[in-house]
């Protein structure tokens, strides 16, 4: 699953760590979930697309893994 955190992060000029402080997990979770190495729960989505006052499909982007069938 791909995402904006880094991009919203950003222009909020929040640091990884400011990010992670507010969504009560560590650095590197944040560090993981922008490098898409890690799907976050639904409600650490919830919890991260609040700070940024989106949507959670603003921040996160489902991709479908093919048509079968």
């Amino acid at each position: 699953m791909k995402n904006k955190i880094e991009i919203y992060r950003r222009e909020l000029n929040m640091t990884q760590q400011d990010l992670a402080e507010k969504v009560k997990v560590s650095r590197q979770t944040i560090i993981s979930l922008e490098k898409g190495r890690y799907n976050p729960s639904i409600l650490l989505a919830h919890h991260i697309a609040r700070v940024f006052q989106k949507n959670i499909e603003q921040v996160f982007i489902f991709e479908e893994e093919g048509n079968e069938q």
